[in-house]
């Protein structure tokens, strides 16, 4: 499903897959988005038409994928431990395989100008780097836990990492670790926003946490999803970030800057307040992925529009 960032207002849904939506992704210029699913295939798909341009079989479930820097490829990679890359202006041609991941690929992310690589498995601690030109794993950044969430910062700067309880920042050049915080609940998803000095957590305890990048002081705790939360991002301006939960919602939250008067949640720096919190201007939520007839856009001469206008 395709919705507005700003509004969170539903614009099209993509039809197709006969199983799960494991991954998602938009490439640079969102003009294609691409799908990872249990139906043993990933899908790209025209993202302003909503048709589909390309359909990659794979032989087991794929859980994950990603566009190129480039936008001319597309990386794949799920139970069957092999990382494919599918040149998207010969989409008949077969892919580049890589093989050697040592479990099932659960998160792939390309690196320096799509010359690297990094994955991680559901059951196997760290993150592997691959060199694209060998084919091969070339350094292991290593972690206690299974990674389940692993992001590239927007200036290219820094690799986010989260596994058990821990969210890790390391040199997207040197792969030092540069910080590591311990969090109080285990961590599904985390994202950097390195601009404004800022990260957001979120797992099991439901609730949306905001932290100082330097300090990992927390800044503020999102209160709201009743389940569990198993994916956060920034927004590319970094003005707001979404989180995405079990519980069948999506939230888009606004970033807190220091000395505003409304915090969300009531909950600033670790203390409790009574702010009163403006809902409107700091939280939107997406109901569910199912789109009632009502709540759907209108064309200009007053028709419903189908996913596909």
């Amino acid at each position: 499903m395709l919705r507005n960032g700003e509004t969170g207002d539903w614009i099209g849904t993509f039809e197709g897959h006969k199983g799960a939506v494991w991954g998602a992704c938009l490439d640079t210029p969102a003009l294609r988005a691409a799908t990872a699913s249990a139906d043993f295939s990933s899908r790209v798909w025209d993202a302003l038409s909503g048709d589909e341009l390309h359909s990659f079989e794979h032989k087991h479930i794929v859980r994950t994928c990603a566009f190129s820097e480039s936008t001319t490829s597309l990386l794949t990679g799920g139970s069957e431990k092999i990382l494919r890359i599918f040149d998207l202006s010969r989409p008949d041609a077969a892919p580049t395989e890589m093989e050697g991941s040592p479990g099932v690929i659960r998160t792939v992310v390309w690196l320096h100008s799509d010359q690297s690589l990094l994955s991680s498995c559901t059951d196997a601690g760290g993150v592997r780097i691959w060199d694209v030109r060998t084919q091969s794993i070339v350094r292991t950044l290593e972690t206690k836990s299974p990674c389940t969430s692993v992001e590239v910062s927007r200036d290219g700067r820094y690799i986010t990492t989260a596994d058990g309880s821990s969210v890790k920042f390391w040199d997207a050049n040197h792969f030092g670790l540069v910080k590591s915080y311990n969090l109080s609940r285990p961590v599904e998803s985390a994202s950097l926003e390195p601009f404004r000095g800022k990260f957001i957590a979120g797992g099991d305890d439901m609730w949306v946490r905001l932290l100082d990048f330097h300090t990992g002081e927390e800044i503020e705790c999102n209160k709201g999803h009743h389940g569990p939360v198993h994916c956060v991002r920034f927004s590319p301006g970094g003005e707001s970030y979404a989180s995405g939960s079990e519980d069948g919602t999506i939230r888009i939250w606004r970033t807190f800057e220091s000395g505003s008067d409304e915090v969300e949640g009531g909950h600033s720096n670790g203390l409790e307040t009574n702010t009163k919190v403006a809902v409107d201007d700091v939280v939107l939520k997406v109901e569910g992925f199912h789109i009632k007839p009502q709540l759907e856009p209108e064309a200009e001469d007053g028709s419903e529009k189908s996913p596909q206008e």
